[in-house]
């Protein structure tokens, strides 16, 4: 088989067996083609290809001034792809198996305090409590639950807007999240979130979506979320270039591991495949560690 149909299968297997998006697909095959052209200007095959020239092509990478970030990301198509000629009996051996990836300094997730978290939920039920047009308090209804929901839970915002309205009829203390790749995973929804589901749904015509909205996709689109949520923190007291949905995510995920979760609990929270993602947020167990001992070290000023 050739370079380009071996490709192909393994992009095939992706597609079928691991419901790997279109964007994934096209970011691996044109990896995975720059790889194929550089073990052939080596005058090898993807099926003879040493680990030596797994490595050469990342010294080659690192050569054009390629990110250590962006390198790993090919690896680790390079890996998947190795591993998939395994799996096939293709090749025998895994060229990538003892291949380092190339380590960059992960910048922390920007995140917002309890205290600023607190306040922008205090704002939009104001809002959304306040009179006005109907049309401008079901815009503020929205907004709040759709903050509710997003610190209750730690969605992606691409999860959050698209919300069945199924997901949430029942009253339940649970929800079930369609993540990457149609995965399913299940969390728990507080009292504040259910309370205004509640008073949402009963605002709501009849339809598909929690959110739904007249564009092609039939729901609310992320960049009318984001511009809402800016507004809603300048009108909060909040600098609005500190303020994202996915900054929420952040914030829900380290305002739980400060208060005490365990890792693993907060990984399948946030639908993460591989904990490696989630250790980003380790910067707040490291903290906490420090404090405890600090606090409670025989020899620490703070113990005595």
């Amino acid at each position: 088989m050739t370079g380009d149909h071996l490709i192909g299968s393994f992009l095939e297997m992706m597609s079928a067996e691991r419901g790997a998006a279109k964007n994934t697909i096209d970011a691996y095959r044109r990896d995975l083609t720059d790889y194929a052209g550089f073990v052939k200007a080596q005058k090898q095959t993807l099926l003879t290809a040493p680990r030596e020239t797994v490595t050469a092509y990342l010294d080659d990478l690192r050569s054009q001034g390629l990110s250590a970030s962006s390198s790993a990301r090919r690896l680790s198509a390079i890996r998947q792809f190795h591993r998939f000629l395994c799996a096939d009996n293709l090749r025998g051996d895994d060229p990538t198996r003892i291949v380092s990836s190339p380590k960059s300094r992960r910048a922390l997730p920007k995140v917002l305090s309890i205290a600023e978290v607190d306040k922008l939920l205090t704002t939009a039920e104001a809002e959304a409590n306040a009179a006005g047009s109907p049309q401008k308090q079901a815009a503020a209804l929205r907004l709040y639950l759709l903050l509710e929901l997003l610190y209750a839970t730690g969605m992606r915002v691409s999860e959050l807007v698209s919300l069945k309205r199924s997901a949430v009829m029942r009253d339940a203390s649970f929800i079930t999240i369609i993540g990457k790749g149609n995965k399913e995973r299940v969390v728990p929804v507080n009292d504040r979130a259910r309370d205004a589901i509640r008073v949402y749904l009963k605002t709501l015509e009849p339809g598909a979506y929690l959110f739904p909205a007249t564009g092609a996709e039939g729901y609310l689109s992320r960049q009318v979320f984001a511009r809402d949520l800016k507004g809603l923190a300048g009108r909060a007291g909040i600098s609005s270039a500190r303020v994202a949905p996915h900054v929420l995510r952040h914030a829900f995920a380290s305002h739980l591991l400060g208060g005490g979760a365990d890792l693993r609990v907060v990984q399948m929270l946030l639908g993460h495949a591989d904990i490696s993602t989630t250790q980003i947020y380790t910067h707040v167990l490291d903290e906490k560690l420090r404090s405890l001992v600090e606090q409670h070290h025989p020899l620490s000023d703070s113990a005595k």
